[in-house]
């Protein structure tokens, strides 16, 4: 079985990156490989270094848009893709050597998988290096691999090959951000296997001018808004309240940050295995004082830890 496999990478005001990115994604050696540049109106030199790489490797194509945004960006290059899988990579990261080569030997193995997630290596903005590590694990319930893989905590598409017949119908949303949250759950409706594995290595390289460290009130409502429209689908979970300390989390930032009217819902909770000390705590609280009172409570605490 060959492995015709698209990388779509967006391409926006990334002229000091993109060079590494496409140096690591044209040096895997994997065959049936196409690359997809999405120029999203980009008004610096990242254009013409895109239209460069195209003239130098036959396997890249470039696509020159106006501006729309990641989604949009993406949006464009599934609409062109031809590979029997997808994947993405942002152009501030980069893969490690014989990834895809790796990937695609264990989909030659295993045609039955719809989606592949593998380990990603995050260059912080200190300078320290963590990891997101996984087990050799195949999930046939997309709610076990929402719930118990708490695929819920690394939602991003960046680090996961799918069959490309799963976005059929399907698009990033445009105008919202956090748009791996939106659109991971109603892509694995359309999954029946799932498998994560520990071969290759996905770079996640921190940038100061990304959503993740520019998120205002907006953005983080965004964020909350996309989990609250599938919560409600894992309430009868053994482990609901896991999922669902790390979404009050998440209503706990924007409150600290915008001071709006808390959105999620109050539940009591009633079993506290599966949570560390700090969840622990937090469902203490929340049991006490309610969502509103646990939210004050924490951004008194985080005003007194910035004027410190």
């Amino acid at each position: 079985m060959n492995i015709h496999l698209t990388i779509i990478i967006p391409v926006y005001c990334v002229s000091d990156t993109l060079e590494r990115c496409l140096n690591s994604v044209t040096g895997q050696q994997c065959d049936g490989l196409e690359i997809i540049l999405i120029d999203d109106g980009s008004p610096d030199c990242c254009p013409q270094i895109c239209d460069e790489w195209a003239q130098r490797d036959r396997r890249i194509t470039v696509i020159h848009k106006q501006n729309g945004g990641l989604s949009s960006a993406r949006n464009a290059g599934l609409d062109i893709a031809r590979g029997n899988y997808i994947t993405f990579v942002d152009p501030d990261d980069y893969i490690a050597d014989n990834t895809m080569q790796s990937l695609a030997d264990i989909l030659r193995e295993h045609p039955e998988y719809d989606i592949l997630e593998y380990p990603v290596s995050v260059l912080q903005k200190s300078g320290k290096q963590s990891a997101i590590t996984f087990e050799k694990e195949v999930f046939t319930e997309m709610s076990e691999y929402w719930m118990r893989g708490r695929s819920y905590q690394h939602n991003y598409v960046w680090n996961k090959i799918f069959r490309r017949h799963l976005f059929d119908g399907i698009r990033f949303p445009e105008g919202l951000v956090f748009e791996d949250v939106y659109i991971m759950p109603q892509i694995l409706k359309h999954a029946h296997v799932v498998a994560t594995t520990d071969k290759g290595m996905y770079c996640y390289c921190f940038n100061k001018h990304g959503i993740t460290s520019t998120a205002g009130p907006d953005e983080y409502g965004m964020l909350l808004d996309a989990h609250l429209q599938v919560i409600d689908m894992f309430r009868d979970h053994p482990l609901f309240y896991t999922y669902y300390m790390h979404v009050l989390n998440i209503q706990i930032t924007m409150y600290d940050i915008s001071g709006y009217e808390p959105r999620l819902e109050r539940i009591r909770i009633t079993e506290f295995s599966g949570l560390n000390f700090m969840m622990k705590v937090k469902a203490v609280l929340l049991n006490l004082f309610g969502i509103k009172g646990l939210c004050i409570i924490f951004k008194i605490l985080n005003r007194a830890r910035r004027l410190r």
